[in-house]
């Protein structure tokens, strides 16, 4: 007896999400030397993920950054993606970027390029090592810099949406859901958290199609509710 494989459900791949993730951070920790400095609204992402940091003048970082010989560091970056909703437990991921430091521009030295060297994304489903050229060659999720609005807007304006969508799950989702909260959303589904007393369970609900924009998003959202069951997915962890 033959068994059929199990469909492949499209999501983001390992270096998109790094890209998203930092598409919407507004700050990260740079660790050099054994010392560790928190960097708020300090950096850019510009072409093929190229990540400039501009260390803010007359601070212990760039006093640091002076004593180093020919400016060019081996350093670490970490980022922490957080849920914009209130769930118990708001880390969604955690990336972390190593390489090393060097002039962005010959002339400018309050502008540092980050050269990376290795890539590491850690999310409730396990670990992974990102190749730099992936990276380079991956593109944000398109939702990614108004996911948090979405999930907001989803969360506050309308929680019957969120109730009947953790009904999809049907009788797969364990009894004894305490609450359920937007957690996630990109161009290939919405995720909820469905908090318990102790633990929690992801439901990932797969779009009809993919979302191309906020607009789009919503949409989507609206028709999951009229779509086929067996077209839905869901996670636990």
């Amino acid at each position: 007896m033959s068994v059929a494989p199990s469909p492949v459900l499209p999501q983001q791949t390992a270096a998109e999400q790094v890209r998203s993730v930092l598409a919407r951070a507004i700050s990260l920790s740079l660790t050099l030397d054994g010392q560790t400095y928190d960097l708020l609204g300090a950096h850019t992402v510009g072409a093929r993920g190229r990540i400039t940091l501009h260390p803010p003048a007359d601070t212990p970082l760039t006093d640091h950054l002076d004593r180093a010989p020919l400016r060019t560091l081996d350093v670490r970056v970490d980022l922490t993606d957080i849920a914009p909703t209130a769930l118990r437990d708001r880390v969604r991921a955690r990336v972390a970027l190593t390489g090393r430091l060097a002039p962005a521009t010959p002339g400018d030295p309050g502008s540092l390029r980050l050269d990376l060297s290795r890539i590491t994304l850690r999310t409730g489903t396990g670990t992974e090592e990102v190749a730099p050229a992936a990276y380079a060659l991956a593109a944000p999720d398109p939702l990614a810099l108004e996911e948090a609005a979405l999930l907001t807007h989803l969360a506050d304006a309308h929680p019957d949406l969120v109730s009947d969508l953790v009904v999809l799950a049907g009788s797969r989702l364990p009894h004894g859901v305490v609450r359920a909260l937007p957690l996630a959303m990109d161009r290939h589904a919405v995720s909820l958290r469905c908090e318990y007393g102790e633990g929690h369970c992801d439901l990932r609900l797969l779009f009809p199609a993919e979302a191309r924009d906020a607009a789009t998003a919503g949409d989507m959202v609206r028709r999951l509710l009229t779509a086929p069951r067996c077209a839905h997915h869901h996670d636990h962890h």
